[in-house]
């Protein structure tokens, strides 16, 4: 089993930068992926960006440039940097790892963190 505890979330006004923290607990060694991905009110839950146990990150195009995904190995906690933030990146965004055992892959999720932009 996998814990994941987001933290970091909050209001900012729009231009604004937050960091949002995902603390990783358990069978953590054999994760392969770890991800945030958001949702919005009324939409679905979207990829926002993905880190692999290499240091191979993944982002969604529209949030290229803006966010970063890294992870520190020793504090077993992957980071999302968000500068410039937009209203639209409202939502609630969550914590996510992956682990591939043969055939089959185990997702995990964390509780969530609200991300309020103001305009």
């Amino acid at each position: 089993q996998v814990q994941l505890v987001e933290s970091g979330g909050g209001l900012v006004q729009a231009g604004g930068s937050l960091r949002l923290s995902c603390a990783a607990s358990g069978s953590i060694f054999s994760i392969d992926v770890m991800g945030w991905y958001r949702q919005a009110p009324g939409k679905q839950r979207e990829l926002v960006a993905t880190i692999t146990s290499g240091g191979s990150t993944n982002y969604a195009g529209s949030l290229k440039g803006r966010f970063t995904i890294s992870g520190d190995n020793a504090k077993n906690t992957v980071y999302l940097q968000m500068n410039s933030l937009k209203p639209e990146d409202t939502a609630v965004y969550y914590c996510n790892a992956l682990r591939y055992s043969g055939l089959w892959a185990y997702d995990y999720w964390g509780q969530g963190t609200q991300v309020t932009v103001s305009s």
